[in-house]
């Protein structure tokens, strides 16, 4: 479980300064892992504070994007979540409910992906297997 403590040390890692809403965004973020929308954290932080603006909520997740202390995941144009497990993994995404769910990387193959442009690598692969309920 985190602390404020131990998201303090994790942004440091990341090169992150830790400012006092930074470790707030945090905590909110990793002291439940789910797969939170911006505005659920920003609902989380300032049920306990309300002192961080929606705009300080999206830059300070792009922060962390940036510095590969969570992923972003584009389930639609307007759904965006962020993860706290950046480890290799994929995902179910019920377009009914909103909800997602992990999917372990073990259990997943691909084949047949093109090459890639010449002087360019794989930074990750990202799957998003939307379902909803059947008839």
């Amino acid at each position: 479980m985190h602390t404020r403590e131990s998201v303090t040390q994790m942004l440091r890692r990341h090169g992150i300064n830790p400012t006092h809403q930074r470790i707030e965004i945090g905590f909110a973020l990793f002291e439940n892992p789910q797969h939170p929308s911006a505005d659920e954290i920003l609902a989380l932080v300032n049920a306990r504070h309300a002192e961080v603006s929606k705009a300080t909520v999206y830059n300070t997740l792009k922060l962390f994007v940036e510095n590969g202390m969570v992923r972003e995941l584009i389930v639609d144009p307007n759904k965006v979540f962020y993860d706290p497990n950046i480890s290799a993994h994929h995902h179910f995404y019920d377009v009914v409910s909103g909800e997602l769910t992990d999917i372990p990387a073990t259990g997943v193959h691909i084949d047949g992906l093109p090459p890639l442009p010449p002087g360019m690598i794989t930074e990750g692969i990202d799957i998003i297997v939307r379902t909803r309920p059947g008839h």
